[in-house]
């Protein structure tokens, strides 16, 4: 079986040196395992993902010497797919809906609500009650309830030079799968589309290794296959945060146009 691996950038900005960091080294790792890469645009978000931004991606891949295997996938075509893993999650019991605002959660929970990783007050939220309970609902996953259902077996994930790596979900709280706006999430969409796609190698940011925790719970709850991880380091800005289209990092299309070359920017990023 060949080694597969995938690059999943957002089409909601331009490619910064964070994002070559991370297609680098998917790259140069599947040349050193001898397998291929995947490219998959993920546009779950409708407000945000934007056509010109997937196609410049595409653009600035080839311009860092690039190429993939087969043809582009698009998550925008897909919710067929996070539609059925949903219907089974909630078959079994698993997902209830939550028509809570950002500011009924923190009405309800107070400044000293037990945070999850991403610092997001950490649900359920006993006794809340939302501010529009006719709008419309986010779909969350009943994490007692998923862990119940997993059973006693420890919960772990393959991180690349360190081996087994214990993972807690249950940090997360009741994560959303589907949200208000879209009826998905990253969470559920990433795990569907790795296992449909037989990817069995996955790099990206350390940013992203705890979300491996709740990765890891979809797969076991939906039967799917776990893939290796690595988890690589982030290319902090001037404050020291990471990196981010948000924050006005400088995109590859500003940089070549200030006449940086490939070389150039691979130089910049240091070993890989």
């Amino acid at each position: 079986m060949i080694p597969t691996f995938r690059f999943a950038p957002s089409p909601t900005g331009h490619l910064h040196l964070g994002h070559a960091l991370s297609a680098l080294s998917v790259w140069r790792a599947a040349e050193a395992a001898g397998g291929r890469v995947l490219l998959r645009i993920e546009d779950i978000d409708p407000i945000r993902s934007k056509p010109d931004y997937a196609a410049a991606i595409e653009e600035d891949l080839a311009w860092l010497g690039l190429a993939w295997d087969g043809p582009v996938t698009r998550q925008s075509e897909r919710m067929a797919f996070y539609a059925e893993a949903l219907a089974r999650l909630d078959a079994r019991g698993l997902l209830y809906d939550c028509r809570l605002s950002r500011a009924d959660i923190a009405a309800a929970l107070g400044e000293n609500a037990p945070r999850d990783p991403d610092g997001a007050p950490r649900l359920p939220v006993p006794g809340a009650n939302p501010s529009d309970p006719a709008g419309p609902a986010a779909r969350r996953l009943d994490m007692a309830r998923a862990l119940a259902a997993l059973g006693r077996a420890p919960l772990t994930f393959e991180e690349e030079g360190e081996g087994a790596v214990h993972a807690r979900p249950e940090d997360w709280g009741d994560v959303v799968l589907a949200r208000k706006e879209t009826p998905t999430s990253y969470h559920l969409a990433v795990v569907v589309d790795d296992a449909a796609q037989g990817v069995s190698h996955v790099v990206r940011g350390r940013d992203l290794r705890r979300a491996t925790d709740v990765h890891r719970l979809l797969q076991e709850l939906l039967g799917l296959p776990a893939p290796r991880y690595r988890h690589h380091w982030l290319i902090p800005a001037a404050d020291g945060a990471k990196l981010s289209k948000s924050r006005g990092a400088p995109s590859l299309r500003a940089l070549r146009a200030e006449g940086f070359s490939r070389d150039d920017v691979i130089r910049a990023l240091g070993p890989l």
